[in-house]
């Protein structure tokens, strides 16, 4: 799905990306830039990489994407066989240095880096509890609470009941990949929402976001880490510690990695995604399927869906043929100036634009992995139909989505969402469709070969995962109580 910062399209914006890597007889610096590059996909605004050479600390850390951030000097000059490294797209904190990652913290117990996938939602009162013991804070984002909070903790603990402690203090989703001097660490937020897993290449071992970025450098997928875990990687790279720092019942996935996020060719929570998303098309096609001349995707997330949807399709007896009908412009950057309407309007031409002869005179279903605030599939059917579509029926590949994400997703707010206050034949009218359809909750559960219970859906449902102000719960669930007093009280 296009989108952008200044809103000239209509879509979440990608999270985070983090990586962590502990080798044998190398630098960490170049495959983890590597990684990195695998990972951009999650973070446009900044990356970073820290390294430790048993010594010291070497950092650096820019704005913009990952090949205009390093150049081979900047490197070349990251020593050490242990780092941690970032991709940031932010959904907490400033678009500027101070909240671009890894965050390091150097105190008497060592020094530390800190990569954060996810989003706290308790920050601010931890912050304050921290600020009024002393700490001083140099950015408004919640990476930098997680960070002070451990230092805090490793002043008095040893590094697993260090992260114990903070686990049990903060709240929200969180995927991190942590260094305290050359000790690579990869934690799990105990519900797993955000995704982390663990691979191997010859000299060591790596933590990484997607797998995608464990492909990149030649290494292969061990496994996800679980759900409140915590990894330690061996400063030696001849192996890894797993230590299960906290139960839950159930976990809350978020769906939407599959769905919009990750890259088809990474596996998260056992599942390969671009398997995921073409199952997702073929119960899409089973819930709402519609014979049309032409299945074409919204390039590129639409793509595994409308396969699977046509697919489906054609084994049920539909003459529907698959086609790219929509070419994307991969040089148009993601906040080109458009200072009016006009040129606004025209945001979606300069993105998409569409084969005439697969268009014309022809019915069409156009596959898309969501709607938010509607700006673009609207802009989309209008193109079509300029083009001579005599039909543009739409499917969306997830359901309606109806609440903000406060986890780590930038969306709309509800005011913003388009079927926060609208029934689904009225946003078809509003689109100007000749007719729309969603998927089921249900069959996104069943794509994925999950409970729906074992999923965080929040932004479909107004229910969340955690206690958030103002907002229902879809389980039992309790926010820290922070007092303000020592968090040595936790269980150890």
């Amino acid at each position: 799905m296009p989108d952008g910062r200044d809103g000239s399209f209509d879509g979440p914006t990608e999270k985070c990306g983090v990586v962590g890597a502990s080798l044998a007889d190398r630098d960490a610096a170049r495959p983890l830039y590597y990684s990195l590059y695998a990972l951009q996909h999650r973070g446009q605004e900044s990356a970073g990489i820290v390294t430790h050479d048993g010594f010291q600390q070497h950092n650096h850390v820019e704005m913009g994407l990952v090949g205009d951030a390093f150049d081979t000097d900047d490197v070349d000059g990251l020593a050490g066989s242990a780092g941690i490294g970032h991709v940031r797209y932010p959904t907490a904190g400033s678009v500027d240095e101070s909240c671009a990652q890894p965050f390091t913290v150097s105190f008497k117990s060592g020094s530390l880096a800190l990569s954060h996938n996810g989003n706290l939602v308790n920050s601010e009162e931890i912050r304050e509890e921290l600020a009024g013991l002393g700490h001083a804070f140099t950015s408004d984002g919640d990476t930098e609470v997680i960070a002070h909070d451990l230092a805090r903790n490793l002043l008095e603990s040893d590094l697993v009941r260090a992260v114990k402690r903070t686990m049990s203090r903060i709240h929200g989703s969180y995927s991190l990949a942590i260094m305290h001097d050359d000790t690579v660490l990869g934690v799990r937020d105990p519900a797993g929402n955000r995704p982390l897993c663990i691979g191997t290449v010859e000299d060591g071992y790596v933590v990484a976001s997607e797998s995608a970025a464990i492909d990149t450098i030649d290494g292969e997928l061990v496994r996800d880490v679980r759900p409140g875990e915590l990894v330690v990687l061996h400063p030696d790279g001849e192996g890894f510690d797993s230590y299960q720092l906290v139960e839950r019942d159930r976990p809350a996935h978020c769906f939407f990695e599959h769905v919009y996020f990750a890259r088809p060719d990474s596996v998260i929570d056992g599942n390969l995604v671009y398997e995921v998303r073409r199952e997702l098309g073929r119960n899409l096609w089973e819930e709402s399927g519609i014979d049309t001349d032409v299945v074409m995707p919204v390039p590129d997330s639409g793509r595994a869906f409308a396969s699977g949807y046509a697919e489906a399709a054609q084994d049920n007896g539909a003459g529907v043929e698959f086609a790219e009908g929509l070419m994307k412009n991969r040089y148009v950057g993601r906040t080109f100036i458009m200072p009016t309407q006009d040129e606004r309007e025209r945001a979606v031409r300069l993105k998409l634009n569409p084969i005439k002869s697969t268009v014309e005179g022809k019915t069409v279903t156009l596959i898309d992995d969501s709607i938010v605030r509607g700006t673009t599939s609207t802009q989309l059917v209008q193109l079509l139909k300029d083009c001579g579509a005599e039909a543009v029926h739409m499917r969306i590949g997830a359901p309606p989505i109806v609440a903000p994400c406060y986890l780590g997703i930038d969306m709309a707010t509800r005011e913003e969402l388009i079927a926060s206050d609208k029934s689904v034949e009225e946003i078809g009218d509003a689109i100007d469709a000749d007719s729309l359809a969603y998927l089921s909750r249900e069959a996104v559960a069943d794509a994925l070969g999950a409970d729906r219970g074992d999923l965080c859906m929040g932004c479909v449902t107004g229910e969340y995962p955690y206690e958030i102000d103002g907002e229902e719960t879809d389980r039992e669930v309790s926010r820290p109580v922070i007092d303000g007093g020592s968090s040595a009280g936790a269980d150890d």
